[in-house]
């Protein structure tokens, strides 16, 4: 989804944002995440994002593991913050949204703060190749990742649109496989942290790869 700003560095975005837990939700630069909101206080932080007129929600993992509190649970170090590039009123009281992806984020210090939703102060700066577009996708194993996703859609008994992938940059590939996968918390965060595009294909393969030979030894149909 194409948006109307243009964020070239770290010092274009806000160093307190607010940010939305989600479980599972991975948000990468460039991609977009369709998400349905209904709680009331994420009601007001897109109302609060939309009146502050920068449009952005750090979209983050909760890290239940490690927490204390199941109602206020301990947050991952790192997530992404997205722009709003697309809102609608459901009339039934939740608004649907798609985010856009800019750049990741590491959380320096949670705020305190009076509204219903939480707020941190971040720091873009680790992640400062995130704003330059297919930074490093030469270096991606394209081959490599392609027969991971057929072997994938092959033991689920899934279709894909080839066509679509098979024209699709490095960059948006990688990045999209990476947001619709269906792994874990774990995973999935270790596909937001990988340090270039080149490593989080390999993670993806791997984990698929992991997937795969475990439905095996579970008397799954053998992919060869």
């Amino acid at each position: 989804m194409p948006m109307n700003a243009v964020y070239r560095g770290p010092d274009e975005l806000p160093d307190v944002i607010p940010v939305f837990p989600l479980p599972g939700a991975l948000l990468l630069p460039r991609g977009q995440m369709p998400l349905n909101i209904f709680e009331p206080r994420y009601l007001e932080m897109v109302d609060d994002a939309l009146a502050a007129r920068h449009r952005l929600i750090g979209m983050i993992q909760p890290d239940v593991a490690h927490s204390a509190s199941a109602a206020q649970p301990q947050l991952y170090r790192v997530g992404c913050v997205g722009r709003i590039t697309q809102i609608a009123e459901s009339g039934d009281g939740r608004y649907l949204l798609e985010l856009t992806g800019i750049a990741r984020f590491r959380v320096e210090e949670e705020l305190g703060v009076a509204t219903a939703y939480r707020q941190c102060r971040v720091s873009y700066a680790p992640f400062a190749d995130d704003f330059v577009a297919r930074k490093g996708e030469e270096a991606v194993d394209r081959k490599a990742l392609l027969e991971a996703l057929s072997a994938f859609l092959k033991a689920n008994n899934l279709k894909a649109d080839w066509e679509g992938i098979e024209s699709a940059p490095n960059e948006a590939l990688v990045n999209a496989l990476a947001m619709m996968s269906p792994y874990g918390v774990p995973e999935k965060q270790a596909l937001l942290e990988a340090p270039d595009l080149k490593t989080r294909a390999e993670i993806l393969v791997a984990v698929t790869e992991i997937e795969l030979a475990k439905s095996n030894i579970q008397g799954e149909t053998p992919l060869q």
